[in-house]
């Protein structure tokens, strides 16, 4: 990282429970200098007496920072957990400042000291940080013989995890509680998420899970069961979902907008594609809004935005991310504005099972290109004594880039 001529400002400094004991020496000769240190009350706790001012860090954390950029120019140093940019307080400030205004010196995370700790291979692991997010985002992972290194808010959340994970099935879970890692009031225990045993548990805590039990998995291949979804009748079914999930083909850091949402299936598969994948639901109707998030939050993906309103109305002043879907209110109007809107080359894929709706596709294709793909699908069912095929109504699917 390249310095003016008086180095940078700000140094960001990991600490862990061990205190100063545990910082390398550039980080000491930082804290020496400084003339503001700034953390969290605990890690404040952990240094002997300072010549320097302290200042701890407010809550929420993001009050901090315009107090911090006040301080400008000033020797300064901001103590943060382990390695400030795994799960930590880093980027959240160096997002505000020049690369040549800030250093920093990481100590080993917790994620590294509980897989040290436990004999876990780290880069087998998944590593969540549920400081603030929910339990649920664990849910594709929760899969027999997995594991993962998770950061809790406190002890009451170890029990609420135990409880959750029950409720999925997974009671046989093992769960590696680590408290306090690396400092003198270290303490791990180990006990089932059926049978807890989470009493007086001391911040800051971390869990080593070990799925295993008898829930149900969640699928990574396009196209997962309708019943994971809670809907109305209104949604993608299975074959067609998995059909258009694939003229879609998610890629990572990309933005789907699903428009007529519905039970939000396809904006929900497109997020499970990739953790830095994102989607915006747009739908007419509150109640399936509202039922577009729950399913979204069942499977693991909080981050889908739902709005509420009717297309194309609701698109106005938007710019076109890299995929659209329109599975529910098909028109002129609706093409047409997605075709004006301002964006980069756009992906977007449209479904039609009207006569009506089928036509305009027919013209647009004829128009636009792309291609144009007619699905039908029958499906085996019991026919008096025996089987026969019954059929559904027949999809067409025209997918184009903008």
């Amino acid at each position: 990282m390249a310095d003016t001529p008086d180095g940078p400002w700000l140094t960001i400094v990991g600490i862990g429970e061990d205190g100063p004991n545990g910082l390398s020496s550039a980080a000491r000769e930082a804290l020496e200098k400084a003339a503001l240190v700034a953390g969290a009350p605990r890690h404040l706790a952990l240094l002997p007496a300072l010549r320097a001012e302290s200042l701890p860090w407010p809550v929420p954390f993001a009050a901090g920072v315009p107090m911090l950029l006040a301080r400008r120019g000033d020797p300064t140093v901001l103590l943060a957990s382990g390695d400030p940019f795994w799960f930590g307080a880093g980027s959240s400030i160096t997002r505000h400042l020049r690369p040549d205004e800030w250093t920093a010196h990481p100590a080993p995370s917790t994620f590294s000291l509980a897989a040290a700790r436990l004999g876990w291979a780290l880069q087998d692991v998944e590593c969540h940080g549920l400081h603030a997010a929910p339990l649920t985002r664990l849910r594709p992972g929760l899969v027999p013989g997995r594991r993962a290194i998770l950061l809790l808010r406190d002890g009451q959340a170890a029990g609420e995890l135990a409880a959750w994970l029950t409720e999925q099935g997974f009671g046989r879970s093992t769960l590696h509680v680590l408290e306090a890692l690396g400092g003198p009031r270290e303490h791990i225990r180990q006990c089932t998420a059926e049978a807890p045993d989470l009493a007086d548990i001391a911040h800051p805590v971390a869990v080593g899970l070990s799925v295993a039990g008898e829930g149900r998995t969640l699928p990574r291949s396009s196209g997962i069961p309708d019943d994971w979804f809670d809907h109305d009748g209104q949604i993608t079914k299975r074959p067609a979902r998995a059909l258009t999930l694939s003229a879609l083909a998610p890629r990572p850091g990309e933005t789907l907008w699903d428009i007529g949402a519905g039970s939000g299936s396809i904006a929900i598969e497109w997020l499970l594609a990739h953790s830095s994948t994102q989607a915006i639901a747009f739908e007419a109707d509150p109640d399936r809004a509202a039922r577009a998030r729950a399913n979204a939050l069942h499977l693991g993906v909080d981050r889908l935005t739902v709005m509420e309103g009717r297309a194309p109305d609701i698109l106005t002043g938007r710019t076109r991310p890299e995929a659209v879907f329109i599975g529910g209110g098909l028109s002129q109007s609706l093409l047409a504005t997605l075709f004006a809107l301002p964006g980069g080359p756009t992906r977007l894929v449209a479904n039609a099972v009207t006569l009506e709706s089928e036509a305009l596709l027919a013209k647009w294709h004829a128009d636009k290109g792309g291609d144009l793909l007619r699905i039908e699908l029958a499906q085996a069912m019991p026919l008096g004594s025996r089987r026969g095929w019954r059929s559904a109504y027949p999809l067409v699917q025209w997918s184009v880039t903008l």
